[in-house]
């Protein structure tokens, strides 16, 4: 009697998420591909924005570092080891 009442409400729960999901899982691949293809035409107004020509815009400017090897230690040569 346990077994049958148990079979029978969860074939019931079930069939209930299996029509939930018929229902719900195409709204969010849509909501997705809704999104998705709203980023690509984002990003395609993002390319075609006109660019002068021939201008260049800095900025930022920055400090200048020196190496961590200091101008007295001489210059790095390669080289290439002969076994």
């Amino acid at each position: 009697m346990i077994l049958i009442r148990f079979l029978i409400i969860s074939i019931c729960i079930l069939y209930i998420l299996r029509s939930l999901v018929r229902i719900f899982l195409p709204m969010l691949f849509n909501n997705v591909i809704n999104k998705a293809q709203e980023q690509a035409r984002q990003q395609q107004n993002y390319q075609q924005q006109p660019r002068p020509d021939g201008r260049v815009k800095v900025d930022h400017i920055p400090q200048g570092k020196k190496g961590a090897v200091p101008d007295t230690e001489g210059e790095f040569v390669d080289y290439e080891e002969i076994k």
